[in-house]
């Protein structure tokens, strides 16, 4: 396969919430993250917006530690991941294959690295501390454990801080599940407990050191933050005298804790020299636990960013007079905009924040996955924000086009649905989540489209919601994206969901100096602040911050469709928008069965059609909606066809009862121009072709797979007497045969690169609307671009551009 045959257009993937979970490259700026097991690489000051470029997998499990590492001044950037898989995987910018270290016997927590120097710790939840040193030899990294450090008192260890001493010697904080910091020192690359800080009345989440006098040899200075809400400085001083007294304990703003502030000083040698670690000062002024605290020097000043689950991220410095510590900067939410529901409210926390390379800029990740980035202002200390990359954060399980191919919808187990579509500027184009039109309190199954600005979802609440786009969502991917607004078509401004509700209401946006209406003059019918949205707060010229697509993004809701006794598993929309027809999980006969909506009324249309015994696994209209496909977990597959005097009645039309010899978990249609012809995917590690011949669907093909097929898709156009069938399989893998119409022999087979696949279970496939492909030219002969959106259960959407599939 050329390298160019299959290209990726577009990654979306959130982050993992782990403070240690991500590290931005002070060589490269390249930041990366752990995205479920994989680590997604990502330039956040790209001014192309290409957003992530790539993800390494692996790892078996969560990543839940991040951090680049230069052994030396010369070499490139190595990336150290840490997962619940019990291993650290060391991994070369540029190259995918990862030296394993395996010796932990628990889950890793944090690694901190000596910039440019041959050692790094690790800390797991086996409540041991392991010290490793590395070696380059001709190009190659040799990496071996030199010490292995049990804590004592027993405890796991959330967070490690390393630094060097004057001389060989160097110095370790670790921290986690108690209150206390203990200090390590050492002596011919033994660590040795020197001492134990005492003060934080909770967990400590992050400890990081720093000298504070940049490019000096003077006092090396520790920030340790804490769940109980404060941050703490610790001061490691050189000499047989102790540092002039802190002035924390004079802060004014401490009132009487001033009094209770410990100052005792811990003494140590190393490297026959004399130190000591002092409490230096307590900052003050986060509302909830502090995950994450850093340090950078910003033009001879010291500056600390520390996030917080407060929803802010806080950036702190001491005043040049007082040396108080106070807080320079607060990015973020303040407390007046958090909603009052989980959907659409606050965004429960920040779980981590960044410097730049240069401190022209932080970032911070939330609970939804997504990140925030904020810019420094040429002068001064303003901050601006700017759009950053968002991403489900649990298995995706369904994706599908627009009617038009304008735009993809996805939804996930994360109980979101979201929108990406692709932005057109100053000629570049880069694809971005443009909208989440639900946000929802149960798990999501399934997703299609009605018409270009309606959808329906399937989730496990034995019911399925249809929504409607609102105005400012319309006005955005008009202004954008280039697509063109629907004209005759009343919408909504907007949508917000009411307290304790699941149901996405419309609401009218409000001009900016109009107040809300408050009726019969009681206060109690207040609207809810989070309710309340603003003309102008939807009127922007940028792909939307997460700020808005948690909260100004909503779809309302049009209707809701009932029926079903269990969880809804599949649904398919007919290419005419007239109907929908659904599916729910089953062990019997009386729950098998499929029920068919109109969209004109939304009602049922009766009787629903019988035929499986077990689940329905897909279902799937031809391109005429002449036929509807079903496919189950009893391995057989049913099509119905429609009535000729009654558009919206089916019946059972040809039955396979025996068509895979374990169950199906897929059925796509072939376009019509390829006669009747659909493809199945089952587990028994096969795709079968099956086409109408002789009044009965025969088995053409079989395709055989190393591993169960788990998702199949035709792409919607015949090509040189020839279809394309895409099949994904239960490790990520993805193909493409292109198969003969006549005698429906493969013609060529097209296997994706590892490097851009997906790491776990493909869970639908969805080829974009042929009117999409762009022309390319050879000789004699024209071929098209087409793109392939995947959807998979290591939570990644992935766009591919598929090149010359039809050529020899």
């Amino acid at each position: 396969m050329d390298s160019d045959e299959v290209t990726v257009d577009y990654i979306s993937v959130g982050g993992n919430r782990h403070p240690a979970a991500a590290d931005w490259d002070r060589k490269t700026g390249i930041l990366a993250f752990g995205a479920d097991n994989n680590i997604a690489i990502w330039d956040p000051l790209d001014t192309n917006h290409n957003g992530i470029t790539a993800l390494l997998s692996g790892h078996s499990d969560l990543v839940n530690v991040v951090k680049f590492y230069s052994p030396d001044l010369e070499s490139d950037s190595f990336v150290l991941s840490g997962s619940v898989d019990k291993t650290i995987q060391v991994w070369r910018m540029g190259n995918t294959e990862a030296i394993i270290l395996s010796d932990h016997e628990s889950s890793i927590n944090c690694i901190d690295v000596l910039p440019t120097s041959s050692i790094f710790v690790s800390g797991s939840a086996d409540a041991t501390v392991r010290v490793w040193k590395t070696k380059l030899i001709e190009d190659q990294l040799n990496v071996g454990l030199v010490q292995t450090i049990s804590l004592t008192p027993k405890f796991f260890p959330l967070t490690v801080a390393l630094s060097s001493l004057d001389g060989p010697s160097n110095v370790l904080a670790v921290a986690g599940t108690k209150a206390t910091i203990q200090i390590y020192v050492s002596n011919n690359d033994q660590f040795s407990l020197i001492a134990t800080l005492t003060g934080h009345e909770g967990w400590i989440r992050s400890l990081s050191f720093t000298i504070e006098v940049k490019g000096s040899s003077g006092d090396l200075l520790l920030v340790s933050a804490s769940q109980d809400r404060y941050i703490r400085l610790w001061r490691i001083h050189q000499g047989h005298e102790l540092p002039s007294s802190s002035r924390a304990t004079n802060d004014p703003s401490l009132g009487i804790l001033g009094k209770s502030l410990s100052n005792k000083a811990h003494r140590f040698e190393a490297n026959d020299k004399k130190y000591s670690v002092t409490f230096e000062a307590l900052l003050l002024g986060h509302e909830d636990w502090i995950y994450s605290a850093s340090w950078h020097h910003t033009n001879s000043k010291l500056q600390l960013l520390s996030a917080s689950a407060d929803n802010s991220l806080s950036i702190w410095e001491a005043d040049e007079t007082s040396g108080i510590w106070i807080c320079a900067a607060r990015l973020g939410e303040i407390s007046s905009q958090k909603g009052s529901t989980s959907a659409t409210g606050s965004t429960g926390g920040f779980w981590l924040g960044l410097w730049s390379p240069n401190a022209d800029a932080v970032v911070s990740l939330g609970r939804t996955g997504s990140w925030r980035l904020w810019k420094r202002a040429a002068l001064g200390d303003q901050w601006t924000q700017d759009f950053a990359v968002t991403g489900h954060v649990k298995e995706v399980k369904g994706i599908t086009w627009s009617k038009d191919g304008a735009y993809l919808l996805s939804t996930s187990y994360d109980q979101t649905t979201r929108l990406h579509a692709q932005w057109k500027h100053s000629g570049k184009q880069s694809w971005h989540e443009f909208s989440r039109p639900q946000i929802h309190g149960y798990d999501l199954n399934c997703v299609g489209t009605i018409s270009d600005t309606q959808f329906v979802s399937g989730a496990d609440e034995k019911l399925l919601r249809v929504f409607d786009e609102p105005a400012a969502v319309a006005d955005l991917l008009d202004r954008l994206c280039g697509i063109k607004k629907a004209s005759g078509i009343s919408f909504p401004d907007a949508a917000n969901i009411p307290v304790l509700g699941l149901s996405n209401k419309a609401i009218e946006a409000l001009d900016d100096d109009e107040i809300p209406v408050i009726t019969n003059g009681d206060s109690r019918d207040a609207p809810d602040p989070a309710s309340v949205i603003h003309k102008s707060t939807l009127n922007f010229d940028h792909p939307p911050f997460e700020d808005h697509l948690a909260r100004h993004m909503l779809w309302p809701e049009k209707e809701k469709l009932y029926g079903h006794g269990y969880e809804i598993s599949t649904l398919a929309t007919s290419h005419d928008g007239t109907l929908i027809a659904t599916a729910c999980r089953a062990s019997s006969l009386d729950h098998a069965v499929i029920r068919l909506y109109e969209t004109r009324d939304w009602r049922e249309i009766k009787p629903s059609l019988k035929s499986h015994s077990l689940t329905v696994t897909s279902l799937d209209f031809s391109d005429d909606d002449r036929y509807l496909l079903s496919v189950g977990r009893d391995r057989q597959w049913t099509v119905f066809k429609r009535d000729d005097k009654n558009r919206h009645e089916y019946k059972v039309a040809y039955t396979n009862p025996k068509g895979h010899s374990r169950m199906i978990l897929e059925g796509a249609w072939a376009p019509t121009a390829a006669g009747a012809v659909f493809a199945t995917a089952g587990r028994d590690k096969a795709v079968k072709i099956w086409a109408l011949d002789d009044g009965t669907f025969e088995c053409k093909q079989t395709i055989s797979a190393l591993l169960p097929v788990t998702a199949v898709a035709c792409l919607p156009v015949v090509i040189d007497g020839a279809l394309a069938i895409s099949y994904g399989l239960e490790d990520g893998t993805v193909t493409i045969c292109i198969v003969a119409i006549d005698d429906y022999q493969v013609r060529k087979k097209i296997e994706f690169d590892r490097q851009i696949l997906p790491s776990k279970t493909i869970n639908q496939i969805s080829w974009r609307p042929e009117t999409f492909g762009v022309d390319r030219v050879e000789g004699d002969r024209a071929s098209k671009a087409y793109q392939l959106a995947v959807a998979s259960d290591d939570t990644s959407v992935r766009l591919y551009c598929v090149r010359d599939i039809f050529f020899p």
